[in-house]
C-alpha cells in the first residue's frame, strides 16, 4: 500500500512515508576495500576514475555515508586527504580498524562538524534518495565545500528505461510486486535530471555533468548517447 507523488512541475518522486522508514535493510557485512572483484569495490572504483579524471590535482575530500570507505581508500592512494561519514558506529570502527581512515558517526542531516569550507570534493553515493530533506542535503553540500568545490552525487534514475518499464507493467496490472507486511521503504525521495536541477537551483550549485549508467559496462556507451541508464551520476559545483 504504499504511495508516491510525482510533482508536476519539477518531476520528483516524493514518497508517502507514514508507514515508516527503514535504512537498517542497506547494512552490509564489513568487506575491506582492498578485495578486489567485489562489487561494491568495484562500483567505488567506477566513481573514483570518473572524478580522477575531472579533478587532477589531490585535494580533500569528504564521502558521505562512506560504506567500506572503498572510494576513499582509492583517493587516498592518489594523494587525497581523506574523510568519511557514516550512521554506522560498526562500520566506522572496521574502516578504522582496517585502513586507518578517518570515518565520523553521524546523521548528515544534523551533522555540525568544525569543517565548514574545508573541502575539494563532497561525495554521495545512493545517499541522497534516503534523506528526507533534499534542499537541507544540498545545503549542507554546499556549507563543506570551499569555493568553487564540487560534489559527486549518485542516485536512481527515475527518467531510465527500467522505471519506465515497470511503471507501464504496474498501471496495467501487469506486473504487482507483494512486500512483506513489516517491509517499510528506505527512499525517500528519487530524481531525474529535471527534479535534480531544480534542486540545484534552489540551493545554489551548478550542474557541471551529468549522465546515467548501469551495473553492466557494456552497455553504458549507449547510455551517454541516450540519458536511460537506470542510475543517474551528477557532477555539480559550489557557485560563490
Amino acid at each position: 500500500n504504499l504511495n508516491y507523488y510525482r510533482c508536476d512541475n519539477c518531476s520528483l518522486w516524493n514518497y508517502d512515508l507514514d508507514c515508516g522508514l527503514d535504512q537498517t535493510q542497506y547494512t552490509e557485512t564489513y568487506t575491506s576495500p582492498s578485495v578486489t572483484g567485489f562489487g561494491p569495490n568495484v562500483h567505488q572504483s567506477w566513481s573514483w576514475s570518473y572524478v580522477s579524471k575531472r579533478l587532477k590535482e589531490p585535494g580533500s575530500v569528504l564521502d558521505v555515508g562512506c560504506g567500506n570507505a572503498g572510494l576513499l581508500y582509492l583517493a587516498r592512494n592518489d594523494g587525497w586527504q581523506v574523510r568519511g561519514l557514516e550512521l554506522s558506529a560498526a562500520a566506522s570502527k572496521a574502516v578504522k580498524e582496517d585502513t586507518g581512515i578517518d570515518v565520523a558517526v553521524a546523521d548528515f542531516l544534523t551533522y555540525e562538524g568544525d569543517d565548514a569550507g574545508t573541502y575539494d570534493l563532497v561525495v554521495l553515493r545512493h545517499v541522497l534518495e534516503h534523506l528526507p530533506d533534499s534542499i537541507l542535503a544540498m545545503e549542507r553540500i554546499r556549507r563543506l565545500l570551499k569555493p568553487n568545490g564540487h560534489a559527486l552525487l549518485e542516485f536512481p534514475n527515475t527518467a531510465s528505461a527500467t522505471y519506465l518499464g515497470k511503471r507501464f507493467k504496474k498501471n496495467r496490472g501487469l506486473k504487482n510486486k507483494k512486500f512483506s507486511k513489516d517491509w517499510r521503504p528506505g527512499h525517500c525521495n528519487e530524481f531525474c535530471r529535471k527534479a535534480f536541477v531544480f534542486l540545484l537551483e534552489k540551493t545554489q550549485l551548478e550542474l557541471v555533468d551529468w549522465h546515467t549508467y548501469s551495473s553492466k559496462p557494456a552497455t553504458n556507451f549507449l547510455y551517454r548517447l541516450a540519458p536511460i541508464g537506470s542510475q543517474a551520476r551528477a557532477f555539480v559545483r559550489k557557485r560563490n
